[in-house]
């Protein structure tokens, strides 16, 4: 007789992992997870409005980047778990308790509730990736990268608190510290002392999965902008701020359909797809460029609240930035996205955006009402859609050069 051979080992909690047969359904309990940040969405959007001055703007950066990172991970995280596993449903609720007080102090986050905005960021980062890594022990393609992040998560989140603790200006250049950590530590695929890499191409991932839940967070923040709008509309019921409301809704239709009209479903399955891609390719597109839309979105809503606060003013400065800054930096971010991702040529989001930076100076020096210019935005933004149902040379999508990421 001859000895077997000794089983591979495998993961020790198999019921905890998702096995990535297709497309991964979003569940209930994520769906539950995202209604946190609806209010964490309009804490921010708030925030740039009662700090409407360079040093809120970059604060308000700050805070999204931070906010995104809580999100982002946590989609990653159950991408690999099982969100309807008790365990996983408990780390999710944890989760979401935490982000709800992080999102509460954003208010306060540069001024008195600083130390409870850290301390949220910091235990729900640490804890979700010791949970994450405790839930994938013995998975091959889990375990290590998730053991590689930890001590990143550890680092920043102590470097977070410590930015907590101390006043401004240290506050701001500690928490930017965190978010530029992260960033390039994901780049460059979390290296130890040793010289060991977690590489995207074997990690485990699930691109379409992904792209749903990432789509969902580009759908709550142009809910929050819905909200703003409703929420004026519901106290002022005049001829002015009525033509101001459809001007403002069409304008966050726009947006809609510049990202799901067409691309949402092609990237969901470019990414379904992608082979050992998939990582490379959605490390990028979501970590990084998908919270520019969301920064985009973000600073629309205050131009919305600008406009129906007073649709007859004259541009200023600092509303003809938000008023065509919002959907430039919004297209600029999904012009990006459809290089990477789709290898698709975005001609309208290239012409765009400089149309709209121009029109920042422009506006003003016209002395334009607040409304012409929100309307010169939507036209442009709908000259983007106009562009993208035209005809193009050949079968289906123009292609640009080979992405460096594929």
């Amino acid at each position: 007789m001859t000895r077997s051979e000794p089983a591979a080992p495998g993961p020790v909690r198999p019921d905890l992992l998702r096995e990535h047969h297709g497309v991964e359904a979003t569940t209930s309990t994520e769906l539950f997870f995202d209604l946190v940040y609806v209010f964490t969405v309009t804490q921010l959007a708030q925030f740039l409005i009662l700090h409407p001055h360079p040093l809120g703007a970059l604060r308000t950066v700050i805070l999204l980047g931070l906010v995104w990172l809580i999100w982002i991970y946590t989609t990653w995280t159950t991408n690999s778990l099982r969100p309807d596993r008790s365990p996983v449903r408990a780390m999710l609720l944890a989760v979401m308790l935490g982000s709800l007080l992080l999102s509460a102090a954003i208010p306060g986050a540069f001024a008195g509730s600083g130390l409870l905005f850290a301390a949220a960021y910091a235990a729900v980062q640490v804890g979700r990736s010791a949970f994450a890594v405790w839930a994938a022990r013995g998975h091959p393609g889990l375990e290590p990268g998730l053991r590689q992040a930890l001590p990143y998560r550890i680092g920043t989140a102590l470097l977070a608190v410590i930015g907590g603790l101390v006043g401004s200006p240290a506050r701001e250049a500690i928490w930017a510290a965190v978010i530029a950590i992260d960033v390039i530590g994901l780049a460059i695929g979390f290296p130890t002392p040793g010289g060991r890499r977690t590489r995207p191409e074997r990690w485990e991932v699930e691109g379409g999965h992904l792209a749903q839940r990432c789509q969902a967070f580009i759908l709550i923040a142009l809910g929050e902008s819905i909200l703003v709008t409703g929420g004026i509309v519901a106290r002022h019921t005049d001829r002015a701020t009525m033509g101001a409301f459809l001007l403002a809704f069409a304008g966050s239709v726009a947006l809609w359909w510049v990202y799901f009209d067409r691309t949402a479903q092609a990237g969901t399955a470019a990414l379904t797809h992608a082979g050992e891609r998939t990582g490379r390719l959605s490390r990028f597109t979501f970590n990084y460029l998908h919270p520019v839309m969301v920064a985009g979105i973000i600073v629309t809503a205050v131009a919305d609240e600008r406009l129906l606060s007073d649709p007859g003013g004259q541009l200023d400065v600092g509303t003809a930035l938000v008023v065509f800054g919002g959907p430039a930096l919004f297209l600029a971010g999904h012009a990006a996205y459809q290089m990477v991702l789709l290898r698709q040529r975005p001609v309208g989001r290239a012409v765009a955006v400089p149309v709209l930076l121009a029109a920042v100076p422009v506006g003003v020096a016209l002395r334009l009402p607040v409304a012409a210019g929100a309307a010169v935005a939507l036209l442009v933004t709908v000259g983007v859609i106009v562009t993208d149902r035209l005809p193009r040379g050949g079968t289906g999508q123009a292609r640009g050069p080979r992405s460096p990421l594929r």
